[in-house]
């Protein structure tokens, strides 16, 4: 058995060869793409005929490199970057630091501590293509959420009538149709109901037109303090252009809604996610992605909750105990748990009972006493979710919930 360190730049991979008794056989800088994995078969090929006996440690679980590696049979184990850097400094205290010397630390991470670490799963191409339009998705959630900040940032410095006629539907279809048609307060008090109305029409509003055109156009023509008439077109530049970046991602989103919709229903286990209260096909899409669906990847309930970070920590030492939450995780999964477990608290009553129940538990005076039970009831969540899958049948409440029901 030997063990290969592959440190991993955008053009090249540090590449370092150790025996079982830690003895170094080859080091190589390969480049990227067909070239470089060439060259390392060969390098490997050298000191293990078998692809079985070859285990990789990389800092990274996803990439071309990383597809290749594991299609060749070779066990490839992802180590997390700020674990290889303490790897790093058990071999070296002077603080020194090389793409060579991490190649090593990673090898002698695989050759002595592969069993505390996780072996990249073989996730199914279905699974990895909703990874990456439900990755795709929530990156460009998370960039019209910026857009958004900066537009409220900006409508704060000169456009306060704005703010109040939209409030926390900034980012709806209305308020970009009458930002866009009007990113002055000077345009804004020329607009009509009508046309208020008409603007909302074009973007899809159908209800309520005329009583939300004339609450809008109350809003605009109310009294506010006012920008002088050259910085507000120069605010109104800044803004109209940022509706329609905004206006464009809406769109965009919608369509890679139902990309992300389609190739998810197409998933065996779709249908056993999304028997969960509080996941719909968004949601279920990121947990599924998150998680993968490799059966071999997580060897019981506790496991997963780990690799979702909703099981606290533990910090003991003598007669001192605190558990805390867990922070270091895959953030994705995380938020994509925690948006599960607040949906699910008006769709599952049981899931309302054990939430109500933690609050109490915790005390009136208790700090942080909803983020506490809300990360309760995620790793809840995702434990029943863990039976669900390795059972292969959809959500049942009698059989999820009967710990509790038996303790009440």
């Amino acid at each position: 058995m030997i063990f290969v360190g592959d440190d991993w730049a955008e053009d090249h991979h540090d590449i370092c060869v150790l025996d079982e008794a830690g003895k170094l056989l080859a080091k190589r800088k390969v480049p990227e793409g067909i070239e470089g994995v060439t060259q390392l078969h060969a390098l490997v090929a050298a000191h293990s005929p078998e692809p079985a006996e070859v285990v990789v440690g990389i800092e990274t679980d996803r990439g071309l490199f990383v597809q290749a590696l594991v299609a060749s049979g070779y066990r490839v184990y992802a180590i997390n970057p700020l674990a290889a850097s303490r790897y790093r400094e058990r071999h070296t205290t002077s603080g020194a630091k090389s793409d060579p010397g991490d190649a090593k630390v990673l090898a002698e991470a695989v050759r002595t501590d592969r069993h505390n670490h996780r072996q990249i799963a073989g996730d199914s191409e279905l699974a990895e293509a909703v990874k990456v339009l439900a990755r795709a998705h929530q990156n460009l959630v998370w960039s019209r959420q910026r857009q958004l900040n900066n537009l409220r940032s900006t409508l704060r410095e000169y456009y306060p009538a704005a703010l109040e006629a939209f409030g926390d539907d900034l980012g709806s279809r209305d308020a970009m149709a009458v930002l866009g048609r009007a990113p002055t307060p000077a345009l804004a008090k020329a607009l009509s109901a009508a046309k208020i109305a008409s603007a909302m029409r074009a973007a899809g509003r159908r209800r309520y037109l005329d009583s939300r055109a004339q609450e809008i156009r109350e809003h605009l023509r109310g009294a506010h303090l006012e920008a002088p008439a050259t910085l507000a077109e120069a605010y109104g530049a800044a803004v109209k252009a940022t509706v329609g970046v905004l206006t464009e991602m809406n769109a965009q989103l919608a369509a890679l809604e139902g990309e992300l919709q389609s190739c998810f229903e197409k998933h065996p286990d779709a249908e056993i996610i999304v028997s969960l209260p509080g996941l719909g096909f968004v949601l279920g899409a990121r947990v599924l992605a998150e998680f993968g669906d490799d059966r071999t990847r997580f060897a019981d309930a506790k496991g997963r909750k780990c690799y979702a970070g909703t099981a606290p920590i533990t910090r003991a030492s003598g007669k001192s105990k605190v558990v805390l939450a867990r922070f270091a995780g895959n953030r994705r999964l995380a938020d994509a748990c925690y948006r599960w477990a607040f949906a699910s608290l008006t769709a599952s009553p049981e899931a309302r009972a054990f939430y109500d129940a933690h609050r109490a538990a915790q005390g009136p005076k208790a700090k942080n006493a909803h983020a506490k039970a809300m990360r309760a009831l995620a790793n809840r969540w995702v434990g029943i979710l863990h039976g669900c899958l390795k059972h292969h049948t959809p959500y049942d409440a009698a059989k999820a919930w009967h710990r509790e029901e038996a303790a009440a």
